[in-house]
């Protein structure tokens, strides 16, 4: 037997892949592979429930030993789905008239606990969709990443209600900018949502060990549970 990448014949056996097959290491080169690896051909029934498991809170480890399917077939399936997501994010198309949004930020983590991303996120009052997400910091470039991702009628007429930290007033229109405290109430339904998406999307659980390892894979899953979130309001 020898490795596939540098056809050394020095190799050790290295544990089992998820069917229990036995899984082998190069010790020249670190590749580590199976003899005679099949594919297996996933079905179109499998397909539609990992459709539908991806928004709910379970790990991907978890739809694998549910399903019999692999780890890197589902993330590869994941990665295609969730390219394939229209620009528009299913947002419901407004003319120039009075809006209201809130907007609020919420903390996540990915690779390590101590590793904070923070997720901002805006909300149409009248719809109930998310009309503009942001995944990353918390300074004021990434509140201008978020009011960059809003629609431009959004950004040309919507009245924002926000908390009171910093990055929004120096981002949103004074005119159009509301900063209020929790007990007025005008921030309910943005915070409301930040509840939803921590109890369906496993990455988001204050406590838990599913969180993403790769900062893209959690953007990606934040942006197909807000596409699919919007199509329900329609």
């Amino acid at each position: 037997m020898n490795c596939p990448s540098c056809l050394s014949d020095s190799i050790k056996k290295n544990g089992h892949i998820y069917n229990g097959k036995q899984n082998y290491r190069c010790k020249v080169c670190g590749r580590q592979f199976v003899e005679d690896r099949a594919l297996p051909e996933i079905d179109e029934r499998t397909k539609e429930i990992v459709v539908n498991l991806l928004l709910e809170r379970l790990s991907l480890r978890g739809i694998c030993r549910s399903l019999g399917v692999s780890l890197t077939w589902l993330l590869w399936f994941f990665q295609k789905i969730a390219a394939e997501i229209p620009e528009d994010m299913a947002i419901v198309k407004k003319q120039k008239s009075r809006i209201t949004i809130e907007i609020d930020e919420m903390w996540s983590f990915v690779g390590k606990k101590e590793n904070k991303v923070w997720v901002w996120l805006a909300i149409d009052l009248e719809t109930r969709q998310i009309v503009g997400f942001h995944v990353g910091n918390r300074g004021e470039k990434d509140a201008y990443q978020l009011w960059n991702s809003l629609p431009g009628v959004y950004r040309q007429c919507a009245v924002c209600y926000t908390d009171f930290w910093k990055a929004y007033k120096k981002v949103i229109p004074d005119c159009r900018h509301r900063a209020v405290g929790k007990e007025t109430g005008k921030t309910n339904h943005i915070e409301r949502f930040n509840c939803t998406i921590r109890q369906r999307v496993s990455r988001m659980v204050r406590k838990t060990l599913s969180f993403s390892k790769i900062l893209e894979n959690h953007k990606l899953a934040l942006k197909y549970f807000i596409w699919n979130y919007n199509l329900t309001k329609i």
